[in-house]
């Protein structure tokens, strides 16, 4: 399956995937908040217009999952809004999401990735983990839900 499977970038006609994808898994969780809904009805203005990036993963002709970039200030940018649906899941679909993610950050001169997440999210945290994130002090969130904040040095 691996090799069926596309990293393209995110395109407006695919807004509506975008946000569908995500939402999947933030009800799921009961994690939805306001600042996601800021986020995901406008993509366009609160991540690509700063700078950032939005990559989606395609097999057959579908939108399975998605990740973004949020320009934070130069050389420091924030993983969010991975996302794989839940038929795909288990199939290392967020592994060549984040790969994408680090390459892009690294060609924009980043020097660190941050993300925020909710400890419920187990598979997840063990992937960054396994990337090379490490647990820092949550500090300030506009997510009320989002209890753990990571970083990678690149």
């Amino acid at each position: 399956m691996g090799e069926d499977i596309k990293i393209i970038e995110y395109r407006k006609e695919f807004h509506e995937d975008f946000k569908k994808l995500n939402l999947e898994w933030l009800d799921q969780y009961h994690l939805t908040e306001s600042h996601d809904l800021l986020i995901l009805d406008d993509p366009q203005a609160t991540i690509l217009d700063s700078g950032g990036f939005i990559w989606l993963a395609t097999f057959e002709n579908s939108i399975i999952g998605t990740a973004a970039l949020i320009k934070e200030k130069e050389e420091k940018f924030e993983l969010a809004k991975m996302a794989v649906t839940a038929k795909y899941r288990g199939r290392g679909i967020s592994k060549l999401l984040l790969e994408a993610c680090l390459t892009k950050a690294r060609e924009m001169g980043a020097k660190t990735l941050t993300l925020v997440s909710n400890h419920q999210l187990n598979s997840a945290l063990k992937l960054y983990e396994k990337y090379g994130f490490y647990y820092i002090d949550i500090g300030d969130s506009p997510f009320k839900t989002a209890d753990i904040k990571m970083q990678l040095r690149l």
